[in-house]
């Protein structure tokens, strides 16, 4: 994901010509609060691996992007040549870009496929179970190196409904960032998994960090909190803003763990001024207020 930086413009590039990529760039003109850019190539390659598009077949082309309100900024890849660009030139000459599509205030998060949390979603399904602190199974697999079987459990979870994966290595012995590095990755290679975003579960920060390198869409952190004071609240807010991933922030300050509906308002109204005041999206925080479950279901 890219939503989280300030930039000028997003786009496409290569890979079609301007009648293939269009259904793209439509979608892609959807969801973006950017300025947006295409830059085709020539069609696609011939035999000989030349194109054959001329410059005024591509005009054409692109002058159903622009007269849709699709792009502000055109160009060309493979094939194009400084005769297509002139053509580009002509018909742009007299037309007013459109405007950036301002989105609403959503949580939005994605695996290789969009999420997002609308008001009329109640409640988000998320997979525990590969969780070594949560799953005696998984953490043995995880032991054992048997990363295809683990695989597996995040692979069932999603065909079960699993909107998001939470994955936690945190185990005295294991390496938990080794681990974690390690199983995003296989995890990112197979598409029936890494379609729905990731929620990375640790408490210590050197793991969360190993895991929002190998992330390829915007997951979540679980989880920061003011446990240690303002300065490294902050400074991993700062961090997970960077990474353009959403976070959970624990009801827990200097004071320990809030333990009364007070106390839990109090916290959680100070990291939420705190984190917007540092320029955070208030759409992508999420409260952890340690509400005990009233029962386990363990014996």
């Amino acid at each position: 994901s890219v939503s989280h930086a300030n930039l000028l413009s997003v786009g496409l590039n290569c890979s079609f010509g301007a009648s293939d990529m269009k259904p793209y760039v439509k979608q892609l003109r959807r969801v973006s609060p950017f300025y947006l850019s295409a830059y085709p190539n020539a069609g696609l390659p011939n035999q000989l691996g030349e194109y054959d598009e001329t410059p005024e077949k591509m005009a054409s082309q692109i002058r159903e992007f622009i007269d849709e309100g699709l792009v502000n900024i055109v160009g060309g890849c493979c094939g194009t040549t400084p005769e297509h660009i002139a053509k580009y030139v002509e018909i742009v000459a007299d037309v007013v870009p459109p405007a950036p599509v301002e989105q609403p205030r959503l949580m939005r998060l994605s695996g290789l496929e969009e999420f997002v949390l609308t008001p009329g979603i109640n409640f988000v399904n998320i997979g525990e179970r590969c969780n070594v602190a949560g799953s005696r199974r998984f953490l043995r697999l995880i032991q054992e190196k048997k990363y295809e079987e683990a695989l597996q459990i995040a692979r069932k979870q999603v065909e079960d409904g699993a909107q998001v994966i939470d994955i936690n290595m945190d185990d005295g012995l294991l390496d938990g960032v080794q681990e974690m590095t390690r199983f995003l990755n296989l995890l990112a290679s197979d598409p029936d998994i890494s379609r729905v975003p990731v929620m990375i579960d640790s408490s210590k920060w050197e793991v969360i960090e190993a895991g929002l390198k190998c992330m390829q869409g915007k997951c979540i952190v679980n989880s920061i909190s003011l446990k240690n004071g303002e300065v490294e609240f902050l400074e991993e807010a700062g961090k997970v803003m960077s990474y353009g991933a959403a976070v959970v922030v624990m009801a827990f300050d200097e004071k320990g763990q809030a333990d009364t509906y007070g106390r839990r308002i109090e916290i959680c109204e100070r990291a939420y001024r705190l984190l917007v005041g540092n320029g955070f999206p208030p759409q992508d925080i999420i409260f952890d207020p340690n509400v005990l479950a009233i029962a386990t279901g363990m014996e």
